[in-house]
């Protein structure tokens, strides 16, 4: 089960680990309704490799 992001009305953010298609859960802080938000992501590649050159690493 994946861990997403949940914002209620009153602008308090949560993560929680829930089912896939989960839409809404209640929120931690005041019990109403909060919706499943988009969360930004980070993907960093480092040292050299295939998004250098489009493979391996040529020696």
């Amino acid at each position: 089960m994946p861990v997403y992001e949940f914002e209620c009305p009153e602008g308090t953010v949560s993560e929680k680990l829930v089912k896939m298609g989960t839409q809404e859960i209640r929120c931690p802080e005041c019990g109403k309704k909060a919706k499943k938000i988009l969360s930004q992501c980070t993907f960093e590649l480092k040292g050299s490799g295939w998004y250098a050159d489009g493979y391996a690493a040529k020696k």
